[in-house]
């Protein structure tokens, strides 16, 4: 199992958007990101640490305007703090390694699927294809899309 660290040199890459949102807590605008209506099959990982986050198999279409997921891929990768900033209650959700500030947590998910909402900035995160996971080292997460 690989070891995820916030990496400095990932941190200096990142794009101005990347770091507002990862390293100051900030929010990019809805509908007007990378990842809100990708509906390629693959993971989200954290684009500072490479933490596994997110698979698109949990990802759903939450008129928002930001990628939203039912669950994490690992409890482990993910840390829930209290938010009460902007006037208002509720949860942050960030890399439990990286540290970044991914989004937010809400209990009005597809009650289907246990019903949270994973309200993510894409600013977060990198999508790695399917196709890619061997290449990319997240071979052991395969099997979350069955045979390809």
């Amino acid at each position: 199992m690989p070891e995820y660290v916030k990496n400095p040199e990932a941190v200096a890459q990142l794009a101005p958007e990347q770091y507002r949102v990862t390293q100051q807590d900030g929010t990019e605008r809805a509908f007007a990101n990378e990842y809100w209506d990708n509906k390629e099959p693959g993971i989200y990982v954290d684009v500072v640490s490479g933490e596994p986050l997110f698979a698109s198999v949990d990802k759903y279409d939450s008129g928002t305007g930001w990628p939203s997921f039912s669950k994490v891929i690992d409890a482990s990768n993910v840390v829930e703090r209290r938010d009460a900033s902007h006037g208002m209650l509720r949860t942050e959700v960030r890399s439990a390694h990286g540290d970044s500030h991914l989004g937010h947590l809400f209990p009005d998910g597809p009650r289907s699927a246990g019903g949270l909402r994973y309200c993510i900035n894409s600013a977060s995160l990198r999508f790695i294809h399917r196709d890619d996971l061997e290449r990319e080292g997240y071979e052991a997460y395969a099997g979350l899309f069955g045979a390809t």
